[in-house]
This record gives C-alpha cells, structure tokens and sequence, in this order.
C-alpha cells in the first residue's frame, strides 16, 4: 500500500488516482470522530483527523472539501430488477390514480405509438376498487396491446388485445377479465416485454442511473423465467463490464431438480450468477392475494392463495443447489409458503446433511410473515432474509392494505427485531419497482417500523442496506461495506442537515449527539427529509457525482 500522498502505480505500472476527502464526517469503524479519508485508487488508504488531513494532503492529489457532509458505506440493493424499474421510470405512472377513470385517462393520454406499459395502480387506495374491465382498457388505447402491472407486480390489467396475443384463454389466472394472475399474468408480462435489445438495454440504464444518484454500489438481480428470458439476465451481468455503473448481483430462480439438473441450468446460462434464487417464487403477494395464508384472507372469505411448488419439490432444489455449495433461495411472503420451506429445508437436510445446507448460504427473499418458531427454523440453517423495509411503510399503516387483507394478522409482519434477536442473517432491498430505490426512506422505515416491537436503530438498519448486502451475497473480499483502510473504496457522500446516533427506541435518544458514545454518526432521519446524493463511487470508480460537489 502506498503511504498517502504518494504517487500510487496500479499493477499495470499505469498512474494511480489519490484523492483525500476532509472536512466532514467519515462513517468508520476506525475512528467515530473521523473527518477525513484518503482514496488510493481503488482502495481505501486513510481515515483519520483534520489535523492529521493537513499534515498529509500534498499537490498530487485531488482534494475535495466536504463542507460537513457525511461520507459512509455505499448502499447495496438486495432485491431489484433492472428491466422493470427502468419500464416503471420511463411507462405510465399509476401510482397517484384513485379511480378506473384515472387509469383509463392515463391509458388514453399515453405518448408514444406501440404497447402502453404502466405500474404501480393499487386498488387498495382508491374510493371505488372496482377495476376497468377489458374492452374498456382496449377502448381507452386506441387498439394498442396495454399491461399495467399492480405495484406488487404480482398481477396485471391487461387489454383484450394482449389477451389474445398471450393465448391467455383456459390458462389459469384468466376469469376473461382485464386482471391477470399466476400463469395468465406470467403469459402476459413475457408477452409484453418482447421489445428489442436497445430498449432493454436502455431500461436496464436508467435503472442503474438511478441507483446511483441515490447512493447505491451494488444491486441484487432477481431475474427468473417468469419474470425475463436469459437474455435479460445476461445482459443485466453484462453491465460489471463497463465502469461507471453500480455493480450488478445476478441471481437465477430456476427450479432444479437435482444436481445434475442445477449443474445444467448453470452451464447453459451464457453467464455467471450467484445462485440459483430470488425469485424462485413459492407463493405470491399479500396485495395480489397470491401469497400462500394459513387461514383466510380477511377480505375473501375462503381464500388463502396457493403454494406455486410442492415441499418435495423446494426440497429437491435446496438439496440439489447444497451438493453444489451454490446459493439457493425462494421469494415466500405467506405463512403457509414459509412452512412448506421450512419443511423442504428440513428434508433436503435429512438427505444431503446439515452442514451442506448451512454452507451454502441460501437465502429468502422477503418473508413476511414469520412466527417466533420459524424464525429458530431459519436460524437453524443459517438462512439469510432479504428483507423490504418499504413494504411496511407503504402498507403497514392502521387501515392500510396488510390490514385490509390480514386484519389482526398485520401486526405481525416483517418482524426485523425479532430476526435480529434471533440470530437469523438479514439485509435489506427495495424490490424495485415495487418500492423506490430511496436508501434513507428504507433506513427511515426500519426506524418507524407500524409496529413498535419490530422497530430496530438506524445503526443496525444502515449495517442490512450496506454490509451485509454484500455477506448475503458471499462476496469474496470480508472488508467490502466498510470504510477502514485497505477496503475497497465504494462510498457515497451525502449532504445531511444533522448527523446523531438514531434508536428505536425515542427514550434514549438524548444521549444521541454525545461524542462519548464513540459511535459513528448517521443522518438524522425524524425531518422526514432524505440526504441529498453529492456523489457514489465504486471500487475507486466514480459512478454519480452532483454537481455541487466540487463547486
């Protein structure tokens, strides 16, 4: 390592960049009163004290003056998907729309000439749930095929003529109304996403653009059939290519049926994933009311979703991915989804052992609804959940949609508190475009978690968005999502108003601004008010800068 302030030579022999941060605060381990950070081209050299800045800082680098701004550990999405957040960017936006008439107008005023793509419609918050029917979409479009998916994205509005274009007739999930599930919305999305490759390419940008003018280094791709061929996904892995973009994560949720059949569905992939998970779903949505229940939906009597596979078929995958050592993983939301998981882990550990199934690392996406015996379960087997803070922010408010859908049983879901008291391995994602990829709003949301027993501090919510995205991920290097030197130099600096030790608990926040507590500082989140990104930088490489950051 070179010491700071000395001309740096990558392993090319090619000049290195060295570049010293002062005059703010530095979120560190090293040090809790930090102020300053010297960057060694892709690595970190330095952290320290003002006074120390000055005696090191020499014309050979570049020097950026904070101006009190906090420079922490850039944020790593654990759940996402590229191509759709760049559609819900870029298509109609139906978030704000209380009514079928509000949708049929945006659907009516829609630019462009080919399909209408739109999301984010929640029925839930309308005055009136009652949906547009088919021939009405049709009408509203002028004849173009229309999909619109619910913010959960696990069902669709659909026009008659993307009906007819996806066969969707006698598939299940189609009543021959405009709202699709299950196989009939599958049938549909794919249909709806045959675009060219520059559009894809181009959704896939925005997306990652976004990212990283809001502080992420890093996104967890949760691609999988239903959802996207594999050419979505390799392109998506694609972009690790190109500097200047947010890492991607690839995941793959394809259902193995033993080693062999894993090993296969790797090798034909045309790239490297991770894991065979993410969205390998086994149930649905709560919104949708798709997710597998233990008892009835409170709002449809006799319905309680359905498990999409079989515990011996979940078993099979856990087992097959574990003889491999690679990560396996299901997207489960219900209680019954998550007790057929359960059950097939305890099956697949009975045939490959233990050891295999914790080694592995698999992981869950979301698991919403956990009681304390399934939380020891996942302890057990050393199972990381990815976990969406937003979820609860958007939906778990008295009368919001877990309530509507749940009753008594919203009062109980997403128990961050109760994994960490547990032991049960957790970070955080946005699922975008079902949440926005808004890091501070997710922080903020772990903080006022709707229900006061699952709410954990700021600390240990930043910890799930950043260092453990990437443990989740089994990342190689153990220093990535820190800041301290000879770590990776992946940061983000951020304008705050105030920086203070946030809890969950308000009754002790009055020690929240003493320097004795030695613990690094993070925005204050109660202003209801995000930081601003001023910059994101990965691995050395600037991927986002504002520009008001070197003014």
């Amino acid at each position: 390592m070179n010491q700071p302030g000395a001309a740096g030579r990558d392993r090319n022999g090619t000049d290195r960049k060295v570049a010293m941060y002062r005059n703010g605060s530095i979120y560190t381990a090293a040090d809790p009163f930090a102020t300053a950070m010297v960057v060694d081209g892709d690595t970190i050299a330095w952290v320290g004290s003002e006074q120390a800045a000055t005696s090191i800082a020499d014309s050979s680098m570049e020097v950026i003056d904070l101006r009190g701004a906090l420079l922490a550990p850039g944020f790593v999405d654990s759940h996402a998907h590229l191509t759709e957040t760049g559609l819900a960017l870029s298509g109609v936006k139906l978030s704000s729309v209380r009514s079928a008439r509000e949708l049929l107008d945006a659907v009516a005023t829609a630019g462009g000439s080919g399909p209408i793509l739109g999301h984010g419609w929640d029925e839930t918050t309308w005055n009136d749930p009652t949906l547009p029917t088919l021939d009405e979409i049709e009408r509203a479009a002028g004849g173009r095929t229309v999909y619109l998916s619910r913010v959960d994205v696990h069902s669709a509005l659909v026009s008659a003529s993307l009906a007819a274009a996806a066969g969707l007739k006698g598939l299940d999930g189609f009543a021959g109304n405009a709202r699709v599930v299950r196989a009939a919305h599958t049938a549909a999305r794919l249909t709806a996403r045959q675009f060219p490759s520059t559009d894809r390419r181009g959704y896939q940008e925005q997306a990652l653009q976004e990212a990283a003018a809001n502080g992420y280094v890093a996104l967890a791709e949760m691609s999988a059939p239903h959802i996207c061929g594999p050419d979505d996904l390799r392109m998506a892995a694609s972009w690790n290519e190109q500097a200047g973009n947010p890492q991607v994560l690839p995941y793959w949720g394809e259902l193995a049926s033993s080693e062999n059949h894993a090993q296969s569905i790797l090798d034909n992939l045309g790239t490297a994933v991770l894991g065979l998970a993410g969205d390998l779903n086994i149930d649905g949505s709560i919104g949708s009311r798709t997710a597998a229940l233990l008892d009835d939906y409170s709002d449809a009597t006799g319905h309680r979703g359905s498990p999409y596979l079989s515990v011996e078929e979940a078993a099979k995958h856990f087992a097959a991915t574990s003889l491999l050592g690679v990560q396996a993983g299901f997207h489960v939301i219900g209680d019954a989804g998550l007790d057929a998981i359960l059950d097939a882990l305890d099956a697949a550990a009975a045939e490959v052992g233990e050891q295999r199934i914790r080694a592995a690392g698999h992981r869950l996406e979301h698991v919403e609804m956990a009681d304390q015996a399934a939380i020891d379960r996942l302890a057990k087997y050393s199972i990381s959940v990815s976990a969406q803070p937003g979820f609860d922010a958007a939906w778990g408010a008295p009368g919001g949609l877990y309530e509507q859908r749940l009753g008594a049983r919203s009062q109980t879901m997403n128990p961050f508190a109760s994994f960490y008291a547990s032991g049960v391995p957790i970070t955080f994602g946005s699922d975008s475009p079902v949440t926005p990829l808004r890091p501070w709003s997710s922080v903020r949301a772990c903080l006022e978690h709707s229900n006061s027993e699952q709410r954990i501090s700021a600390r240990a919510a930043f910890l799930g968005h950043t260092r453990a995205g990437w443990r989740a991920s089994r990342h190689r290097n153990p220093l990535m999502g820190q800041l301290v030197p000879g770590a990776p130099a992946s940061f983000a600096v951020w304008e705050v108003e105030e920086l203070m030790v946030q809890v969950a608990d308000s009754r002790v926040q009055s020690w929240s601004t003493d320097p004795r507590a030695r613990t690094p500082l993070l925005p204050a989140l109660d202003t209801g008010k995000d930081p601003l990104c001023l910059q994101t930088v990965h691995e050395g490489i600037e991927l986002f800068a504002h520009e008001s950051l070197r003014g």
